[in-house]
C-alpha cells in the first residue's frame, strides 16, 4: 500500500489532517494529541499565519510567521526564539486552519487564538527571554 506524503494528500483533497511530531509550537500545538487541519493556500501568506511547509533538506515544519517581506517569510516556532529566514512560497504546501483538540475544532479565525496570537508573538522578546532562560536553567542542571 503506498502511503502519501502530505503534497499528495494536500494536492488530492485540499486538506490534510495529523498529529504532529515535536514541541516547536507548545503551548498552541501539544505533540500526539491535537489534530491539525491543514489546508491548501490560495496566494501568499500573511503574517501570524502558520504554515506547513518543507525545508530544502526535505523536513517538514509547522511554525508561525512572524514577517512577510517580499521574497520570503520570517518564521518561528511558538516554543522556539530562532527565526527562521528564507522561506518562500515554493517550500509552503498547506497553511493551518484550524486545532482538533479534545474533540472540539478550535478555528484560526476563533477570537481566544487571536488573542492567544497576538500576545504570544507581539510580546515575542520576552518569550525570547524566557524561553531561553528556560533552556539555560535545564543545561545548568544536567
Amino acid at each position: 500500500m503506498h502511503k502519501s506524503t502530505f503534497e499528495e494528500e494536500i494536492n488530492k483533497t485540499g486538506k490534510l489532517i495529523y498529529t504532529n511530531v515535536g514541541d516547536s509550537m507548545m503551548p498552541l500545538i501539544r505533540q500526539g494529541k491535537d489534530l491539525l487541519i491543514i489546508e491548501k493556500v490560495n496566494g501568499r501568506l500573511k503574517k501570524y499565519d502558520v504554515p506547513l511547509y518543507k525545508r530544502d533538506s526535505g523536513q517538514y515544519v509547522l511554525h508561525r510567521i512572524l514577517k512577510v517581506r517580499k521574497n520570503d517569510y520570517v518564521i518561528c516556532g511558538d516554543n522556539r526564539w530562532g527565526r527562521e529566514y528564507g522561506i518562500q512560497d515554493r517550500h509552503i504546501i498547506g497553511v493551518l486552519t484550524g486545532i482538533i483538540r479534545d474533540g472540539k475544532e478550535i478555528s484560526v479565525n476563533d477570537k481566544k487564538y487571536k488573542i492567544y496570537v497576538h500576545l504570544w508573538c507581539d510580546f515575542f522578546w520576552i518569550r525570547a527571554f524566557i524561553l531561553r532562560t528556560k533552556h539555560f536553567i535545564k543545561r545548568r542542571l544536567k
